[in-house]
């Protein structure tokens, strides 16, 4: 990896990793490739269809019990994304407890997978730019997890700082992806620190924390390691044929850090603790594996 050239390109609202060394995406090969992709894809998109059926009539009742509150819809989200893993085969495991209290998390960004393994691991809900509501494919798996969409201009920036504080106050564990952009899977790079100024709002409560969280994807056996990885122009329908067609799968570790309490902080100084701290969970869990290995 020593010899690749990284860059971040930056087009209008958006910013994106990319590395002249892009592994090719291999395609399903034969009847076998073929039986793999409908013997996980099938059951994954039945598993997502019925969960999604099952949350219209349970988000009614949440509401009206229980207001802007969602006792229900995390833990169910929960176990449909646990059941698309088990569809897909894809082994996981979290280390560590989620903090306590009001705040947020933060994590590194590797693949569409995340939003299969980090709601697996706990109940959260996304936040994403509003973009995303328009991927085929994507934009189901946002309305299942009942994701917190922003738009990237300054003029909403207030409006958006209070839907945030509101959703913090009723309860929701919101994630951010602070670099901005999706890598692949083997690096964290520097947080932005304006995503942080939400934190920083006055309406929000005194004991906030934002807990950081790495996520580490291990390649199937004899795979590049960067397997999982979606970044780049990379197609969303080629790097899911190629993950479902794989003849064995890996595995993701999610761990969960300790979280940073707000109070007294900056937006700088929360963007460079927390990204240090995912940094060397990621670093950890893969050298890690790389030792078993």
């Amino acid at each position: 990896m020593s010899g690749t050239r990284e860059r971040i390109e930056a087009i209008p609202g958006e910013m994106t990793w990319r590395s002249d060394d892009v592994p090719a995406l291999a395609r399903p090969a034969g009847f076998s490739g073929w039986w793999r992709v409908i013997r996980r894809g099938i059951p994954a998109i039945l598993v997502l269809l019925i969960g999604v059926i099952l949350i219209l009539p349970m988000r009614g009742i949440e509401k009206l019990l229980h207001g802007p509150r969602r006792p229900w819809t995390g833990p169910h989200v929960q176990i449909v994304c646990r059941l698309v893993l088990i569809c897909i085969g894809l082994g996981w495991r979290r280390q560590g407890q989620p903090m306590r209290g009001p705040g947020a998390i933060v994590a590194n960004h590797s693949s569409w997978l995340d939003i299969l393994t980090m709601n697996a691991a706990l109940p959260i809900f996304f936040v994403s730019k509003a973009e995303v509501r328009g991927w085929p494919g994507i934009n189901i798996l946002t309305a299942v997890t009942n994701t917190h969409f922003v738009v990237r201009d300054p003029k909403f920036a207030r409006q958006q700082a209070r839907e945030f504080a509101a959703r913090v106050r009723a309860g929701h564990r919101l994630l951010f992806f602070p670099e901005g952009t999706s890598t692949d899977g083997r690096r964290v790079l520097p947080f932005k620190p304006t995503l942080f100024q939400g934190f920083l709002d006055p309406e929000l409560p005194e004991a906030l924390a934002i807990q950081p969280m790495s996520v580490a994807y291990h390649a199937p056996s004899g795979c590049d390691p960067r397997f999982y990885g979606w970044w780049g122009d990379m197609g969303l329908g080629d790097h899911l044929l190629a993950v479902l067609s794989a003849p064995h799968q890996g595995r993701v570790e999610v761990v969960l850090l300790p979280p940073v309490p707000v109070a007294g902080e900056t937006r700088k100084t929360l963007a460079l603790k927390t990204c240090e701290s995912v940094r060397e969970g990621l670093d950890a869990a893969l050298g890690e594996a790389d030792n078993q290995d």
